[in-house]
């Protein structure tokens, strides 16, 4: 096993320069920590970037057959495109199984920034309804932690990241430090005061990682509209030009792409880990590099993959590590707006956010109609919708007339909280590895009935809602949505404060190895009804302040 070139250890390695990787290495290197970030993939160089190239300008139209070929799974997410789909993994390379029942959708990016890169950049405080929800309705565990503990780092992250919303005073959805928030359409103004007025319910802009004026060096948002693809202005928040940019501008940082994590290595004379081994993703060559602590950020099931890997029994006391695997399950409902004439237009601007209807359910009470938990929605009105498209009558020549007349499209997608169940939990598959020789992940994740039902009920909701604005030809759509398809999973080494049922403690370090912490979403106990990277963020600055604390006094080694 070849060392890296440091004879030294760093005093911590990073595995993952995502979202909370970039974070862990900003904080400690700027505490004059000496850090190392090891990530899968390559550096994406701005030339690199297609937000400003059209569909028609590509090869294939966007349509190119080489992406189904070898990303069947990867394709499935619409952030994977023609122009960029080499940020996502080959599947072939990178496969993984699961029960023939149990289909589960993983998303992965291995480049610096990771999903980051791609994500979808709303951006919504959790509150008590969420960490103390076990308390509300009596099912499963609370998060050791409470709204009033995590406010501060939240508004951290806000501060630095540039999240761009409007403030409304609700309980369920926290305020927090915000940008100037991007202004709705017309027909997202009519619904809002027509829902608003018949069913007191809250609808508010979304909460977005997208500065909508210069921060921190960055510009804001052109209106350009597909962020997946790469920002040249750097509007939106992606790692390798914020948290890593910082950590390198330290001198203390030293990020090593195309370096595949294979396991975390383990001091058998002190129990504690001693750095990582990885393999170089383009020789093959097997490395390893040395920590005094050791970080995992590599996104949810790619952390507890390199933990199972790491040896049986590796910081699972508690026997829970892979368990407890979430996702949002999800729905949408469209109908047609009474609105006057909208011309439509195909090219930018386009304005890369929209509506948030924020959870309205069981604020009140635990349970409703039997059901427990929440859910929320995205929304959004445009001039046509493809989802109506083929309802459209005419053929030819007729047909593009009508489509030219446009039409307004309010259409609402749900975000339906999954709850924890230990029987949702990922293994490595003794009989597959991937293209490194790395055991692979076998999922057995489904759906629960209370998952199901209140998508059903959301979808009634929505209805109701899209009524209340005078809509016509409403329709719901509730596909058979793979667990994973939301690109939201959390969970498999949750945190607690009783080791017996918990794999990492409220700073998300592991109960059992003092010096191995945890920050990415592995740690969530709830996957709530919000998009959850603010909140793996904010954990992660609050997880690495504590680490600076402990490793200052010595109470890592």
């Amino acid at each position: 096993m070849q060392v890296i070139e440091r004879p030294e250890p760093y005093d911590a390695v990073i595995v993952g320069s995502g979202a909370t990787g970039g974070w862990a290495a900003k904080q400690l290197s700027e505490a004059g920590m000496r850090v190392a970030v090891i990530e899968a993939g390559p550096r994406i160089p701005p030339s690199d970037f297609s937000e400003h190239i059209q569909p028609w300008q590509l090869k294939y139209r966007g349509k190119s057959p080489e992406i189904a070929r070898n990303r069947p799974i990867q394709s499935m997410k619409y952030a994977c495109r023609e122009s960029n789909y080499h940020w996502f993994v080959d599947d072939i390379e990178n496969p993984y199984t699961h029960d023939e029942d149990k289909p589960f959708q993983w998303t992965r990016c291995r480049i610096v920034g990771g999903r980051s890169m791609t994500w979808a950049r709303q951006s919504y405080r959790f509150s008590d309804l969420e960490f103390k929800a076990a308390s509300r309705d009596g099912y499963g565990k609370d998060w050791p932690i409470s709204y009033e503990e995590m406010a501060p780092y939240y508004a951290r992250v806000e501060r630095y990241v540039g999240i761009s919303g409007q403030a409304e005073g609700l309980m369920q959805l926290p305020d927090g430090d915000f940008l100037p928030p991007m202004d709705m359409t017309c027909g997202e103004k009519h619904f809002e005061q027509k829902v608003e007025s018949a069913l007191g319910r809250a609808v508010t802009i979304g909460r977005a990682a997208i500065v909508t004026r210069e921060h921190n060096g960055r510009q804001p948002c052109h209106y350009c509209g597909p962020c997946e693809q790469g920002c040249i202005t750097q509007s939106y928040f992606a790692s390798p030009w914020t948290t890593l940019k910082d950590a390198e501008a330290t001198g203390r940082a030293t990020v090593i792409p195309n370096a595949v994590a294979s396991r975390i290595v383990i001091d058998r004379n002190s129990g504690l880990v001693s750095g990582a081994a990885y393999i170089d993703r383009l020789t093959r060559t097997p490395r390893e590099i040395r920590g005094k602590v050791v970080i995992l950020a590599a996104s949810t099931l790619e952390s507890t993959r390199l933990m199972l890997n790491s040896g049986e029994g590796f910081a699972n006391s508690s026997g829970v590590l892979g368990h407890y695997v979430m996702d949002h399950l999800s729905g949408s409902t469209v109908g047609e707006l009474p609105l006057g004439k909208s011309r439509v237009w195909a090219g930018p601007p386009r304005r890369p956010n929209g509506l948030y209807i924020p959870r309205f359910f069981n604020i009140d009470r635990a349970r409703t109609d039997g059901l427990i938990r929440g859910y929320g929605y995205q929304a959004g009105s445009r001039a046509v919708s493809s989802s109506l498209l083929w309802r459209m009558p005419g053929f030819g020549k007729e047909f593009k007339e009508r489509l030219r007349q446009g039409s307004w499209v309010f259409s609402l997608g749900s975000s339906c909280e999954c709850l924890p169940r230990y029987e949702n939990y990922v293994e490595i598959d003794k009989d597959l590895k991937d293209a490194w020789g790395i055991p692979a992940l076998r999922m057995h994740v489904t759906w629960s009935e209370n998952d199901l039902a209140l998508r059903r009920h959301a979808a009634q909701a929505a209805e109701e809602m899209l009524r209340a604005a005078g809509a016509k030809d409403i329709q719901s759509f509730l596909p058979d949505q793979w667990p994973g398809g939301k690109t939201h999973e959390v969970g498999s080494a949750r945190m607690g404060d009783d080791p017996k049922s918990s794999v990492l403690n409220r700073w998300n370090q592991s109960h059992d190895i003092k010096n191995l912490f945890v920050t990415d979403g592995s740690a969530f106990v709830t996957v709530a009804h919000q998009n959850p990277t603010l909140t793996m963020m904010a954990l992660t600055v609050r997880a690495t302040d504590y680490l600076i604390e402990q490793f200052k006094r010595g109470e890592l080694g």
